[in-house]
């Protein structure tokens, strides 16, 4: 896959920043292949009769991300961070609206809903994750925020050092914790395999 120049997304992000609406069809071909690449690293665990259309989430994903009124994107990494806390909180809406549909409740209303087939078992595995990532916050904001972007964001070490704006030696630190109270947390749900 090609990947843009360095500092091309960051250019364009810059002109979106500044107003420049014509800047987001310049965005979309730049950041569109990571974008399907962790929507698809999401939905690698599901049954091969249940799938999650990676096409949705990432449109559903781009959509929210250009309606938000504070369009504050600093760089590429920051942009990517963002677009993964946005496809968790869809992928988490979606498996709660899911799961209580599933119980007699109303079947979910989302722009996804026929774009959207998740498996029970990972939606409560996911719900699970979003339950722990958000105590892991309340006692440690970093280390929530460095799972967030590894595993939702897809970023490296480095990346993710840039973006909180501390050592890569840190991150790495900080990883080894959170991702120990996470198996812990979680008893090794599969949602984690990738941690």
């Amino acid at each position: 896959m090609n990947q843009p120049p360095p500092g091309e997304i960051t250019r364009v992000l810059a002109q979106l920043k500044q107003g420049d609406k014509a800047a987001a069809n310049e965005l979309v071909p730049l950041v569109y292949p990571h974008l399907r690449s962790l929507a698809s690293y999401y939905m690698r665990g599901e049954r091969k009769d249940h799938t999650l259309q990676a096409t949705g989430l990432v449109h559903e994903a781009f959509i929210r991300l250009l309606k938000q009124e504070n369009l504050a994107w600093e760089d590429r990494n920051h942009f990517f961070g963002v677009a993964a806390g946005l496809m968790r909180r869809i992928l988490v809406d979606y498996a709660r609206a899911h799961r209580a549909g599933k119980r007699g409740g109303a079947e979910p209303d989302l722009p996804l809903d026929e774009a959207l087939v998740f498996a029970v078992e990972r939606s409560s595995e996911l719900i699970a994750l979003d339950d722990s990532l958000k105590l892991l916050s309340e006692w440690d904001p970093r280390q929530s925020q460095i799972v967030e972007l590894r595993f939702f964001a897809g970023l490296t070490e480095e990346e993710i050092a840039d973006v909180l704006g501390i050592s890569v030696r840190t991150v790495k630190r900080d990883w080894a914790a959170a991702r120990a109270w996470l198996h812990t947390e979680l008893g090794g749900q599969s949602a984690l395999h990738a941690l």
